[in-house]
C-alpha cells in the first residue's frame, strides 16, 4: 500500500495509507497571507438572525484579462440597511509569481449589493470572460473589457432575476452558440417578512426554509443581440416549490445534450433532462435522485458532476446536512442512479458534517477525480443541543481508490484539521505547475487559499478549448484522452461546487502515462476534431475546426 502526505501550514505532514500508488508527496499549504489575499466575508448579522446570513458566499476562478493566470472574484455580501459597513465583491489578479493583487477599486464590481454567488462565461463571444452575480434582490451581469475591468449591463440585457439567487450557471441548452443562463433560487424572504424561531432558552434562531416559500429556478435564453428572454416556463424548468442551493451541468444520458441537476434544500432534488428541442423533462424522481433512500427530501447543498469511476457516464456528488451523509450518486446507465453514501467513506465520514461546497477535482493527478467537501453549521448555538456537532467544521479531502471506492485523508497535523464555518469553494492551477489549487471561502471569516505542492509529481494534460461554431467557452463540450490504453472524458463546464465556479480548462491527471494515444474534442456545435497523440505535461489550446492553436510545456515535478 503506498503513502501519501498531507501537510499542515507549519510544514508537519502526517502520512496516509492509500490504495493507489502515487509517484511522490501531495502537500496542501496555506499561503493565503503570503499571495496577497485579504479578503473577508461579511454577512451583515447583527443579531437580528436573519436567514440569508447562514448561507455565506461564493468563489470564481477566471481569467480577467487572457493572460493565461486564473485571477479570484470574491462575492460578498454586505451590511443590511441602518448598519454600518458597506462591503462588495473583491477581485483579485493573478500577478504569475504566487502572489494576487486587489484590484477591485477599477473593477466597476463595487456596486453595493447582498452577493451570494456566481457564474462566468464569455456570453457574448467577444473573446473576454463576462461575470453573473446572484443576489439577494436584482442580480448583476457584468460585461468584461479584457483587462480586469466590467461594465453593468443587466438592464439592456434583461437578466436582472429579483429573486433570493443563489448558484448560476452559463449553459447553451439549445445549442445554437449562444450561451443562456440558468439561475437557482432559494426563498420568499424580506426583513419586512422575517419569522421568529425560537431556540434554547426561547432565544431567536435561525430559521429553516421550511418556514418560508420556495422560488423556482429561472432559465435565461440568450437571444445572441446582447439580450435575453425569460423561457423558464416554456423550457418546461419552472417549479415554484424549489429551494436550489446548488446547480451542476451534466449529460447524464449521454445523448450530446447537457442536461441540468438542481439541488433543492428540504424539497425534492430535480434533474431537467434535455430533449434537446429547447425544452427539458423532470425526472428526478424517476431518476432517483430526488430523495434520499429512505423517500425522504434532504438539504442539498453543493452539487458536482463527473465520472469518477470510468464507466463513461458522469456521477454525482451532493452536499447535506448534518446526519443526512454526503450522497454519492453513481449513474447506472439505464437513466437510474444509485446512492452509494451509505456505502463510501464519504457518506460514513460525512454524517455529523453539514457539507456546503463539494466538487471532484485529481488532486495527485493520478487518473481518478477526487472529492474535495466544505463544512460548517449554519446554527451558531447547535453545539447547546448536540454535543457531537460544532459550528466550525473542518473540511474533508476523499482521494480515489480506482475501483469506485474514496478514502478519507486522516485529517490531524494537516491543514484540513482547522474547523471553519465553511462554504464556497473552487479549484484551478493557479501557479500554472499543473496541479490543482483550492480556495475556501468562510461565512463572516477570511477566504482561504489553499496551494497544491506535490500534485504534479505525475503526469497530466491541460486542454483549454476555443469555440467558433460553439459558443466561445467551449462550454458544454465533451474532452475525451485515451492513456495508457483507458478512455477518459471530462465536460467543459460552469457552475457546481456551492455558489462558486472553478476554472474552464480541463486537467487530466495521466499518472505514469508520459502521453495521451488519442484527444478528440466533441463540440456542441456537433464538429468533432480528433487531434491524435500529444505528449504529457502541457497545456494546449483546441480551436473548433482547427485543432491544436496553441502549447506551452508545464513545469511539473518530474
Amino acid at each position: 500500500m503506498a503513502m501519501k502526505y498531507l501537510a499542515s501550514t507549519t510544514g508537519a505532514a502526517v502520512v496516509v495509507a492509500t490504495s493507489l500508488a502515487t509517484a511522490g508527496p501531495v502537500t496542501l499549504t496555506e499561503v493565503t497571507t503570503s499571495a496577497g489575499v485579504r479578503f473577508t466575508h461579511n454577512s451583515g448579522a447583527f443579531g437580528e438572525k436573519y436567514l440569508p446570513e447562514t448561507l455565506g458566499s461564493g468563489v470564481l476562478w477566471l481569467d480577467v484579462d487572457a493572460d493565461g493566470w486564473q485571477d479570484l472574484l470574491f462575492v460578498n455580501g454586505t451590511s443590511w440597511p441602518g448598519q454600518r459597513g458597506s462591503t462588495h465583491a473583491a477581485l483579485y489578479r493573478n500577478n504569475g509569481d504566487a502572489t494576487f493583487s486587489d484590484i477591485t477599486a477599477d473593477s466597476g464590481l463595487t456596486a453595493p449589493l447582498y452577493g451570494l454567488g456566481g457564474t462566468a462565461a464569455d456570453f457574448d463571444n467577444d473573446g473576454t470572460v463576462d461575470i453573473y452575480i446572484t443576489a439577494l434582490g436584482p442580480n448583476r451581469l457584468y460585461r468584461g473589457q479584457g483587462d480586469g475591468r466590467f461594465v453593468d449591463v443587466t438592464a439592456e440585457a434583461g437578466v436582472g432575476d429579483p429573486g433570493f439567487s443563489t448558484s448560476a450557471l452559463w449553459v447553451d441548452y439549445d445549442e445554437d452558440g449562444h450561451l443562456d443562463l440558468f439561475v437557482g433560487n432559494y426563498v420568499e424572504w424580506t426583513e419586512e417578512t422575517d419569522l421568529y424561531c425560537p431556540f434554547v432558552d426561547d432565544a431567536k434562531a435561525y430559521c429553516t426554509p421550511e418556514s418560508y416559500q420556495g422560488q423556482s429556478p429561472t432559465l435565461y435564453r440568450n437571444r445572441g443581440d446582447g439580450t435575453f428572454e425569460d423561457v423558464t416556463s416554456a423550457a418546461g424548468v419552472r417549479v415554484p416549490s424549489a429551494k436550489t442551493l446548488g446547480v451542476a451541468m451534466l449529460d447524464f444520458d449521454t445523448d450530446g445534450w447537457t442536461d441540468l441537476f438542481v439541488a433543492n434544500d428540504l424539497q425534492p432534488n430535480l434533474l431537467f433532462r434535455n430533449r434537446g428541442d429547447g425544452t427539458f423533462d423532470e425526472v428526478g424522481v424517476l431518476s432517483g435522485v430526488a430523495f434520499s433512500d429512505t423517500g425522504v427530501a434532504r438539504a442539498g447543498m453543493g452539487v458536482d458532476a463527473i465520472d469518477y469511476d470510468r464507466s463513461g457516464r458522469p456521477g454525482l456528488i451532493i452536499g447535506h446536512f448534518s446526519s443526512e451523509m454526503t450522497g454519492l450518486y453513481h449513474n447506472e446507465g439505464d437513466g437510474l442512479f444509485i446512492d452509494e453514501g451509505p456505502r463510501s467513506a464519504i457518506g460514513r465520514a460525512s454524517l455529523l458534517s453539514l457539507t456546503f461546497a463539494c466538487f471532484f477535482f485529481d488532486i495527485d493527478l493520478d487518473g481518478w477525480p477526487d472529492v474535495f467537501a466544505v463544512n460548517g453549521h449554519v446554527n451558531d448555538l447547535v453545539d447547546r443541543v448536540q454535543n457531537r456537532v460544532t459550528y466550525a467544521q473542518r473540511p474533508q479531502l476523499f482521494l480515489n481508490d480506482g475501483q469506485g471506492g474514496f478514502t478519507e485523508v486522516a485529517p490531524a497535523g494537516t491543514a484540513l484539521d482547522s474547523p471553519l464555518v465553511g462554504r464556497g469553494a473552487a479549484y484551478a492551477d493557479m501557479d500554472n505547475d499543473g496541479d490543482l489549487d483550492v480556495v475556501v471561502t468562510v461565512n463572516n471569516g477570511p477566504a482561504r487559499l489553499l496551494r497544491n505542492d506535490g500534485g504534479n509529481t505525475n503526469h497530466l494534460l491541460r486542454v483549454s478549448l476555443v469555440g467558433t461554431e460553439s459558443n466561445r467557452s467551449g462550454i458544454g463540450a465533451s474532452v475525451e484522452i485515451t492513456a495508457a490504453g483507458e478512455a477518459r472524458w471530462q465536460q467543459v463546464k460552469t457552475g457546481s461546487s456551492y455558489l462558486s465556479q472553478s476554472e474552464l480548462p480541463v486537467t487530466f491527471g495521466l499518472g505514469d502515462a508520459t502521453a495521451v494515444s488519442a484527444l478528440r474534442v466533441v463540440w456542441p456545435s456537433g464538429q468533432i476534431d480528433d487531434i491524435g497523440a500529444v505528449a504529457a505535461n502541457q497545456a494546449i489550446t483546441i480551436t473548433e475546426g482547427e485543432g491544436r492553436s496553441d502549447a506551452r510545456p508545464i513545469g511539473t515535478g518530474r
